[in-house]
């Protein structure tokens, strides 16, 4: 992460050609807000200088101007404490937001894991669909921390609640490898008849 000192800033430009496919203009857009670009305007934006930042957008705008875009990465420095204090604000309430919406998604995960208790469908089936949104909340946690620049509010709280997911799925695997192994022993417990003319 990026401390309160004084530092250089990438102000990046992008464009995309008039009345061509789409597909340049989201991967641009995707891309720089994967890297938790703050917009100041329409496809003018603000990172803070560091090497994966400046590698990053240095190939981005080489696939601009490669497939008849126009892209400009300049090296900046902020004057103005004022101003630059107003926009490392900006990005921490961005990655903030981000923080909160994973801690909703979590509660939805318990939520769910609840649900399919009480239908009493602690399974294998249900297990991997629940490891697979655990994956993805995992990642998705890891991705703005990546971005988070200036160690914004809500990051342990964010951290917490997928630890959360993580020891309640185990739970619910624990319950899981019971369900499957009381259902396997009913169906192969030895079924003992009587045969007829052993004392003959």
């Amino acid at each position: 992460m990026i401390g309160a000192v004084a530092r250089d800033w990438l102000l990046i430009t992008v464009s995309t050609p008039r009345g061509g496919s789409s597909t340049l203009r989201v991967y641009a857009w995707r891309k720089l807000r994967s890297l938790g670009a703050h917009y100041l305007q329409q496809s003018v934006c603000l990172l803070p200088a560091t090497p994966k930042t400046t590698r990053a957008v240095t190939r981005l705008v080489a696939r601009l101007r490669a497939e008849g875009g126009h892209g400009e990465m300049l090296r900046i420095g902020l004057s103005d404490g004022g101003q630059e204090a107003a926009i490392v604000d900006a990005f921490q309430r961005e990655r903030t937001d981000e923080y909160r919406e994973v801690v909703e998604r979590t509660r939805e995960f318990h939520d769910e894991l609840q649900h399919e208790r009480r239908r009493g469908r602690a399974t294998y089936t249900e297990l991997e669909e629940s490891d697979a949104d655990l994956a993805r909340h995992q990642k998705w946690l890891a991705a703005i921390r990546a971005r988070d620049y200036f160690d914004a509010p809500g990051a342990a709280e964010a951290v917490a609640a997928v630890a959360s997911c993580e020891e309640a799925l185990a739970r619910f695997e624990s319950e899981a490898l019971s369900a499957e192994l009381d259902a396997s022993e009913t169906h192969s417990a030895p079924r003992l008849r009587a045969v007829e003319g052993l004392d003959d």
